[in-house]
């Protein structure tokens, strides 16, 4: 699953695993073998739930061009409305913007170590799994966390903040 460092990560990555060894995480960062740019790749790569992978998702607040960051489960796609009416109006976020206003490449966005801090969300969904893992600065990186260590990390509040499948209906 993981291949042997050989110091030659980028920095995006090297700055993820600062952070977390700062706050006293528990769990370094795991340096793949194959690409985890979807929430499914992360999943097959690691042998887990694409639930249980804590995406990042980044959108631009149209007030002041901020950052919104809003971490979901990887089965789950976000609702905008129900964002913009905790955050304000928010329109899509490009690479570029990603890039510059994050540090990271799409694909590879952590839930922190942002270089401009984000207006971060968490989706309620994610208190379904015990063991997360979210991107860890690249496509490559990952790392193991709880719903309790992400909040811890981030500071964000849980929201009801996804699109849910229509209840099954019986006939």
């Amino acid at each position: 699953m993981t291949v042997q460092d050989t110091g030659q990560r980028p920095e995006a990555f090297w700055r993820v695993s600062r952070a977390l060894q700062d706050a006293g995480h528990a769990h370094e960062p795991r340096w793949l073998e194959h690409t985890a740019r979807t929430a499914q790749e992360a999943a097959d790569a690691l042998g887990v739930l694409v639930g249980q992978i804590a995406k990042s998702v980044i959108f631009r607040r149209k007030a002041d061009d901020r950052t919104v960051l809003v971490v979901t489960s990887g089965d789950h796609r976000v609702d905008e409305a129900r964002v913009a009416e905790i955050v304000g109006p928010i329109g899509r976020a490009d690479a570029e913007f990603v890039k510059r206003m994050t540090g990271f490449v799409i694909g590879g966005v952590a839930p922190v170590a942002h270089l401009n801090a984000p207006v971060t969300l968490i989706d309620r969904e994610l208190q379904r799994f015990d063991v997360l893992w979210a991107a860890a600065g690249h496509p490559h990186g990952v790392f193991m966390l709880s719903l309790a260590d992400l909040q811890r990390l981030t500071g964000a509040s849980l929201h009801d903040v996804v699109r849910l499948p229509p209840p099954a209906t019986s006939d």
